[in-house]
């Protein structure tokens, strides 16, 4: 797994069949997670909040899918939350995946499924 920096890379979905590569923002700074998406109207891909095991929705413009991920990054819990909502920490999450509301389901990301980096 590794230590990660601010920056792009990929998301590797390895569910059932072909592996699915997402573009994917890598945010690990304090600055950079507490950015995250406020402000955005939408985000190509996805973005990764390490460490961090739960997220809020306050002052964003679009709902969002948040796939929570352990230590060894396989999904622990998908939620879609829409604008100003505060969602509950997971006592196992040590990463937090966030996207445009419905995209996770199309990639594959449910709880039990595995992922992976590439860059970053």
């Amino acid at each position: 797994m590794g230590r990660w920096r601010d920056g792009r890379g990929k998301l590797i979905v390895h569910g059932d069949g072909t592996p699915t590569a997402v573009p994917l923002e890598i945010a690990t700074s304090y600055r950079a997670r507490t950015k995250g998406l406020l402000g955005r109207d939408s985000l190509d891909g996805a973005i990764l909040l390490s460490p961090a095991n739960s997220v809020h929705t306050f002052r964003m413009r679009i709902p969002i899918d948040v796939a929570y991920l352990d230590r060894d990054l396989t999904v622990v819990a998908v939620h879609t939350m829409k604008p100003w909502r505060l969602g509950l920490p997971r006592l196992r999450s040590r990463h937090v995946l966030e996207a445009e509301a419905g995209v996770m389901a199309g990639w594959g990301v449910r709880v039990g499924v595995r992922v992976s980096l590439e860059g970053g």
